[in-house]
């Protein structure tokens, strides 16, 4: 199964994420992984790819512009498949995380994705509308961990629903 990571790091906090992402993907089976730059997408692996990642720093509880434009220009390339989102702050609790991950998953809906989270079903750490970290996680944080289990139960799910 193909997976997409795309995001967008001016820091390289969201990098860090989408690294941590992608070793959890690649963790399962039969999975291929290809991290991009929300300015350099390649366009052959995303038409293959089941799964899409987004990633972004907050912004005035938003994401970056970068990843507004992509999606609000791209959302043929992206109906079907399924969706994610992963997002860093720079404030604990304050950044508006969680409004920057709401507005790309309102993108991917508009889109046409399916989006998936996992939420509080999986248990801890419960990933309400994905991973947040405050700035580049930590090697063995919950933040990293919240990358991890991210990349992993999408994922997962992915094979369930594209058997």
């Amino acid at each position: 199964m193909k997976i997409s990571i795309i995001y967008h790091s001016e820091t390289g906090n969201v990098k860090k994420m989408a690294e941590i992402i992608s070793k959890a993907c690649l963790s399962i089976e039969n999975t291929e992984v290809e991290l991009m730059t929300v300015e350099r997408i390649n366009t052959k692996f995303l038409q293959e790819s089941k799964v899409v990642f987004f990633g972004s720093p907050t912004y005035c509880g938003n994401c970056s512009w970068q990843i507004k434009k992509y999606l609000d220009y791209h959302p043929k390339e992206l109906s079907g498949k399924l969706g994610a989102v992963f997002i860093s702050q720079n404030q604990l609790g304050g950044g508006g995380a969680s409004f920057a991950a709401i507005s790309i998953i309102s993108e991917l809906l508009v889109c046409g994705m399916l989006v998936y989270s996992s939420g509080i079903a999986e248990g801890n750490p419960i990933l309400h509308f994905g991973a947040i970290s405050q700035k580049a996680p930590a090697e063995n944080s919950l933040d990293y961990n919240r990358c991890i289990k991210l990349g992993e139960r999408v994922t997962l799910k992915a094979f369930d629903i594209f058997k």
